[in-house]
């Protein structure tokens, strides 16, 4: 009889000590400030609250690789800090096993103020848009209930989500929450632009960027508008259909109306200078040629050609001088933010 109460007590320690206590841990809240020059922001922050913790967690899962289904590609594989968040040397990204897709890497930067994403606006939510790359094929090629599982059976994510949301509950929408966290803290609003527009001191355009930013108001600022150097709209720019990738059809795949063929989310241009390749398919490798394409490249491309980059007597393009290229580029270049492109709180662990 003593054997076996000796045997009941000593089970009873062994099950105690493999239950894990989790302690609730107070989260800090983080302080989102939106730039001078920026517009309101869309995002929701009443339903997903910033706090340390939070956004600590939306890190480690952005630069985890069991989102993928080998274990291997993170969010960061395809999103490099160095390279404004993009696929550096990938004119598309590609994913599991080799695949590849059909598009240019975005960058990820200033997502709190849109309210739309993708090329051609599939995602209608920030929190919903991690959904797309983690179940896509040729990207990261897992399941929402097969990735859930490897973190509740990891022995620190349990941890971490208490941390952050109170309970170590581990479900979707509190990992596409604390993604949002982490991408939404990620603002670029220091490039000499602009200091240059909120009159910081010592801030101030050369001759040759002053001139550049006034072609760039009277040639470009009609789509790639305001401080985010994007409307968000969709638009086809006459760039010619790449038959490479039939399944390509723009703003038409999630539309649906022929009207939308061809049509890409016109892209912010800020970090323009390290973002390259450029266009939906990466099919230029620099600002020279992106500008020689909207001077003397554009062609009827099956859709209709957004009226904004149609001249008077019906031909395609933007009039562009070798001058206002060379004026245009110098102005861009200050649209670089390094202070947001070496941000420690956004590097990989």
């Amino acid at each position: 009889m003593k054997k076996i109460g000796l045997i009941i007590a000593l089970f009873g320690v062994l099950w105690s000590c493999s239950e894990e206590t989790y302690v609730p841990v107070e989260p800090q809240e983080l302080v989102f400030e939106t730039p001078a020059n920026f517009p309101d922001v869309k995002y929701d922050l009443s339903a997903n609250p910033l706090t340390d913790m939070g956004f600590e967690l939306g890190k480690k899962l952005f630069y985890e690789g069991k989102l993928s289904s080998s274990g291997i590609i993170s969010c960061g594989f395809c999103h490099e800090q160095s390279s404004g968040f993009t696929h550096h040397g990938h004119t598309i990204s590609h994913g599991e096993n080799g695949l590849e897709g059909f598009r240019n890497t975005q960058p990820i930067q200033n997502l709190a103020y849109f309210d739309e994403f993708t090329w051609d606006g599939a995602a209608i939510h920030l929190d919903l848009q991690p959904i797309i790359p983690i179940t896509a094929e040729v990207e990261m090629n897992e399941t929402m209930p097969s990735l859930l599982e490897k973190l509740r059976n990891s022995s620190e994510y349990p941890k971490l989500f208490n941390r952050a949301f109170g309970t170590p509950e581990i479900n979707s929408e509190r990992l596409l929450k604390a993604l949002s966290q982490f991408m939404v803290m990620m603002v670029s609003s220091n490039s000499k632009y602009d200091k240059v527009v909120r009159q910081e001191e010592n801030a101030e355009f050369t001759a040759l960027e002053a001139e550049g930013y006034r072609v760039f108001n009277n040639k470009c600022a009609s789509c790639h508008a305001g401080d985010l150097f994007t409307d968000q709209s969709y638009r086809n720019n006459g760039i010619p259909y790449n038959r490479k990738h039939p399944e390509e059809e723009g703003r038409k795949r999630v539309s649906g109306f022929e009207s939308d063929f061809y049509k890409f989310k016109v892209p912010s241009l800020r970090n323009i200078e390290k973002t390259f390749p450029y266009m939906h398919d990466g099919r230029f490798g620099t600002l020279e040629a992106v500008l020689d394409f909207y001077s003397d490249g554009m062609v009827e491309n099956g859709g209709e050609v957004d009226a904004s980059l149609i001249k008077e007597d019906g031909a395609l393009g933007i009039d562009l001088s070798t001058h206002d290229k060379e004026a245009l580029i110098a102005f861009l270049l200050t649209l670089t933010d390094y202070e947001f492109l070496e941000d420690e709180r956004f590097s990989e662990f």
